[in-house]
């Protein structure tokens, strides 16, 4: 990955792929998308909204151009995985997301977007302004920096030396660097990001201690039992967990103002309670660590948050290295300045349109959606295939004003029709060989979810780069009737996009649905709960209607993808619920542990909707390694928790298809019959 990218000039007179020139040869003039953000969902929705179009010679309405704004000058980029760069477990430029490498888009980077001028119809960068007939939001978020004294010491207000938050490429060089001759560190925050800093800092070698303000670890995914097995593993691997207190002060030394460098923080007891440690620094017993019952006591007066006792006792711990991960705040500023309806992010309606300019949308971190935003990487991509669909659909709609969205920025009008189903590869094996044993762990995992039979009717998969629906023609649009557009309403149910992947060195947590220590009591829930706190072990479960509504799994992870497939499949459970939380002692009778009996729709990666047949399909057509499959498919590009069965299916296919010399091309093989599936026993 370069370190930055030059930033292409605007002209004066727009030219090239973008041009808002005059049409040529009475040609139409193109439909202008701008998109604001070059990060994991804005870079996804360019990809997503190209290929779902697909060629403008399709169309018989107007042509479509894609301008992307970046405000980083790097190549788009996986800041999920920037704690694994602290941890040491990924190189930078294995981050690297797949680039759309389509002629009709035209992005600029290191070009943060200044202001939107609706009037206009612009939006204005230090390169220059772009038109646009819809404009999409996609900014992100930025690390909440809390109001602490001694955080603003640094020169001109800004952080001190040694503390640094963790949101983009550049703060993780930092901290990494930073771990060269820091020997302990405080990671403010017990959230997601907070426990995966903390772990990561920990293989470095670091000692950690991590400040919390509630009760337990992750207390919005882990209840008071998830959160002591939790707070077991983390003193085990060297981490102490202060829970109930609070952050009064950061000591720095130095220069206050131009040379001030971080040394501790002073704690204070949350709501009077006193500091509670789990790890090297307390005894880990049922008193300490995570054992609190619910959240801290709010306080009204301060907006609602949990209140401290200044006049409480106080406890300054020694500090090289300060970590904030206290949670994000939604990039709204532009949306606010071109006057849009602005709370806690950009609102917008079910069709992601703002209620105030049908033509500017905003998607992921920087939304408000009716339903809340999750902060999970999964919403964001499941709605920009979702916007992708709505803006296609206005390119091939003549009917529609040329620059105007009109009610259907509800999202709902005249569904995109699939395309029929292409005949799925099958693959064989030329030797009596057993997959790796990593294949077959990940095999383990999914097989709960196949059925004995290998096919469920009730497995859903969202689309993937393979699976994005394709416009209809204009001539097929002819043969429709047309549909009139309906207000602005839900979109049928997609599938569960909150599910909670600890990635952390040493701790495996999985979250999803109804969990956590501040859950709703719901009368129609059933909850089934196994806990060992001793060996760091928790696994929870909430049933209601015959469907998996809610789990919390620490410590078990091949059960936390048994029920994470379970619940984002909508599979109904047992009718003895208590099955969820155990593996049979022994297996019931099920297919060969390899991929030949492993279906073609079974998902490998949840995050992009990637199936086992794209994977083979990209197979097909060149892909040779992990890195050419994500290209292809996207897969690993997530939460990367599926690394290795894309690795484990890589290695079955390079066995069970090896490339001869003198075979036919992909391509030139793609009408041929498909090979019958072998069985491999064994």
């Amino acid at each position: 990955m370069t370190d930055a990218a030059a930033r292409p000039p605007v002209p004066a007179q727009p030219a090239g792929p973008c041009s808002d020139g005059p049409p040529v040869d009475g040609a139409a003039r193109p439909f202008r998308v701008v998109v604001v953000g070059d990060g994991m969902v804005g870079s996804r929705f360019a990809a997503d909204l190209l290929a779902t179009a697909g060629p403008d010679t399709e169309h018989r309405a107007r042509p479509l151009r894609v301008t992307v704004l970046g405000d980083e000058g790097y190549e788009p980029y996986n800041r999920v995985l920037l704690s694994e760069v602290v941890a040491g477990r990924a190189d930078i430029g294995a981050l690297t997301l797949p680039s759309t490498g389509d002629a009709r888009a035209e992005v600029h980077r290191g070009a943060p977007a200044i202001a939107i001028d609706r009037g206009s119809r612009t939006v204005l960068t230090s390169d220059g302004a772009f038109p646009y007939d819809a404009v999409v939001l996609a900014t992100g978020s930025a690390a909440r920096v809390p109001d602490v004294p001694g955080l603003g010491s640094g020169p001109g207000g800004a952080l001190p030396a040694g503390v640094h938050a963790l949101r983009t490429l550049d703060d993780a060089r930092e901290i990494v660097a930073a771990t060269a001759n820091a020997r302990r560190a405080v990671v403010i925050g017990a959230g997601v990001l907070g426990l995966e800093v903390a772990c990561g800092l920990a293989r470095r070698g670091l000692a950690v201690t991590v400040v919390h303000g509630g009760a337990s670890p992750m207390d919005r995914q882990l209840g008071p039992d998830a959160g002591l097995a939790a707070s077991r593993t983390l003193a085990g691997l060297g981490i102490t967990v202060r829970t109930g207190a609070r952050t009064r002060e950061v000591v720095v030394s130095g220069i206050v103002g131009r040379g001030a460098t971080v040394t501790g923080v002073v704690l204070v007891p949350d709501g009077g309670r006193p500091p509670r440690a789990a790890g090297p620094g307390g005894d880990g017993g049922p008193d300490h660590g995570a054992t609190g019952t619910g959240p801290a006591p709010r306080d009204p007066a301060a907006g609602g948050r949990p209140a401290t006792d200044p006049s409480g006792p106080t406890d300054e711990v020694p500090a090289d290295l300060l970590v904030l991960a206290c949670g994000t705040v939604p990039e709204a500023t532009l949306a606010r300045t071109a006057g849009l309806t602005v709370d806690r992010g950009v609102v917008v309606g079910h069709g992601l349109a703002s209620p105030d300019d049908p033509d500017v949308y905003a998607i992921g971190d920087c939304a408000q959606p009716p339903e809340g935003g999750t902060g999970l990487i999964a919403q964001g991509w499941e709605q920009s295939r979702r916007l992708a669909s709505l803006l296609a659909e206005r390119l091939v709609d003549a009917a529609s004003p040329l620059g105007h969205a009109g009610p259907d920025a509800a999202g709902t009008t005249g569904a995109a029709v699939p395309p029929p189903p292409e005949g799925r590869a099958h693959v064989r094996f030329t030797a009596a060989e057993r997959p790796s044993m990593a294949l077959r762990i990940a095999l383990d995992v999914e097989r709960a979810a196949w059925g004995p039979s290998g096919r469920d009717p009730r497995e859903m998969r969202p689309a993937g780069v393979r699976g994005v629906p394709r416009v209809p023609s204009a001539a097929s649009r002819e043969r429709r009737p047309r549909v009139p557009a309906p207000t602005d309403q839900p979109s049928p149910p997609a599938a569960p996009t909150d599910v909670v992947r600890l990635k952390a060195a040493g701790l495996d947590v999985v979250a999803m649905g109804v969990c956590g220590a501040r859950r709703a009591h719901d009368p129609s829930h059933r909850t089934l709960r196994l806990t060992d706190p001793d060996a760091g072990r928790h696994v929870e479960v909430v049933v209601a209607g015959g469907l998996l509504v809610g789990a919390t799994v620490v410590g078990a992870p091949q059960i936390g993808a048994d029920l994470t497939a379970t619940y984002t499949r909508r599979i109904p459970v047992p009718a003895d619920p208590a099955h969820l939380l155990l593996q049979p002692v022994a297996q019931a009778a099920a297919p060969a542990s390899d991929p030949t009996h492993m279906p073609d729709r079974t998902t490998v990666c949840s995050c992009n909707g990637v199936s086992k047949g794209d994977i083979v399909a990209s197979w097909r057509e060149g892909a040779r390694s992990t890195a050419d499959i994500a290209r292809a498919t996207r897969a690993t590009t997530g939460c990367g928790g599926c690394k290795d069965v894309v690795c484990g299916l890589a290695d079955w296919l390079r066995k069970a298809d090896p490339e001869q010399p003198g075979t036919a091309s992909a391509s030139s093989r793609a009408d041929e019959p498909a090979p019958e599936s072998v069985p491999v026993h064994g």
